[in-house]
């Protein structure tokens, strides 16, 4: 059998249209196949490559910390110097009152741990989250989804979810006593780059403030730099009351965070106790790596050229079948006059050695997300790889 054969037959699928390319290596803002074949990653694995395949100050810590201890117990038992120096970093980059990081493994269970923390501070069960938003694939997170085609085969879901449509003031209404959270990306990436409209955020949070909401930010994918600022909250000048992180976090290793004032977090540990629980939350080798990497965002010019890498992108990227490109820093979607083109486009620029990817919500779009190291060079070839497949396409 051949290996993609094994893939396709012992390794769990989530589609039957899955791209097989059989990865060798990675390196920089290329990956390699077996077969020797480079491709240029215009995709970041989701938002997850920031800083690339194997940057050499995170691969460095991962070594350094495996050397040293891998799991010893369950999150929140043991005192553990990778924990404590990252919330030190990271905090510090945050200049608001959250002072209170929560260790979790992917960014679905921050989303579900931030339901039960909404929960359990509030004394309140109704959360609000906005149409046509992805928040994660297990159940409580599938249950802040609005769309029926993907979430059809798990109802009943988690009951006491509203929706509102983003960008509309005037569903704020819907934000009332009842509820315990608005949970809302700042910018809407699986419905193909939406960006919040001027004063948008601050008056959802005005709103949840009035009605004594928590006002949570899933920064999963917005976060570590991708929109030209650390946190996409500080480029739409809001403060949460509850920070979502994941994706970039780990600089390619997973693990997430919920981030909070510590008289909100204490609401897990107490009355009773053990309100939300892992084990492998906050593993060492994970904390390493996420501390290597937001030092490298911290002491290089990297977050602060992305705006600049973002205008060039855009200045390159036209074409009579594209009908408009939307962008928050080097999360972009570009959509093609025709709906029909998306697939064959997508699979085109991969056999050309361009990887792309689509949205979930927004299938007229294809996204482009690359490494924020990426050089103005290397996006001017992958734009051309690009703009050369529009041309074949009839």
């Amino acid at each position: 059998m051949s290996r993609k054969q094994i893939f396709l037959d012992h390794v769990g699928q989530t589609s039957e249209y899955s791209m097989c390319i059989e990865v060798s290596h990675a390196q920089g803002v290329y990956i390699y196949g077996h077969d020797g074949k480079r491709y240029l990653d215009f995709d970041s694995g989701i938002s997850v490559s920031s800083l690339g395949h194997c940057h050499p100050h995170v691969v460095a810590a991962i070594h350094q910390q495996a050397s040293s201890y891998l799991h010893t117990m369950v999150y929140g038992e043991h005192i553990q110097s990778p924990q404590l120096d990252y919330a030190i970093q990271l905090l510090s980059t945050l200049e608001t009152d959250l002072d209170n990081v929560f260790y979790v493994t992917s960014g679905t269970e921050a989303v579900e741990a931030a339901m039960k923390l909404a929960r359990k501070h509030t004394g309140r069960y109704e959360i609000v989250a906005a149409a046509n938003a992805y928040h994660g694939s297990t159940l409580g997170s599938e249950s802040l989804r609005s769309d029926i085609l993907f979430t059809q085969h798990f109802v009943p879901a988690v009951p006491g979810i509203k929706h509102i449509r983003f960008n509309h003031i005037e569903d704020l209404t819907t934000i009332d006593h009842r509820t315990a959270a608005v949970i809302m990306e700042p910018v809407q990436a699986e419905a193909g780059i939406k960006t919040p409209h001027e004063g948008y955020l601050a008056a959802v949070q005005k709103r949840c403030n009035d009605v004594g909401a928590l006002f949570i930010l899933d920064e999963i994918q917005t976060g570590f730099g991708r929109t030209g600022y650390m946190f996409a909250h500080q480029k739409y000048n809001v403060t949460p009351d509850v920070l979502l992180i994941s994706k970039a976090m780990g600089g390619g290793m997973p693990i997430g965070a919920v981030v909070a004032r510590k008289n909100v977090m204490q609401a897990l540990a107490k009355s009773p106790m053990l309100g939300h629980i892992n084990t492998f939350g906050g593993h060492p080798v994970c904390v390493a790596a996420a501390h290597a990497a937001l030092e490298v965002l911290r002491t290089t010019d990297i977050v602060s050229t992305v705006m600049e890498r973002e205008e060039y992108v855009r200045s390159l990227l036209h074409h009579p079948k594209i009908k408009e490109v939307r962008s928050s820093g080097l999360m972009m979607a570009v959509e093609l006059q025709d709906e029909k083109w998306v697939s064959t486009v997508v699979n085109a620029c991969i056999e050309k050695g361009l990887l792309v990817d689509y949205f979930l919500f927004d299938p007229r779009s294809i996204r482009i997300a690359p490494p924020l190291i990426i050089t103005k060079e290397q996006l001017a070839d992958g734009v051309a790889i690009f703009l050369g497949v529009l041309n074949e396409v009839e």
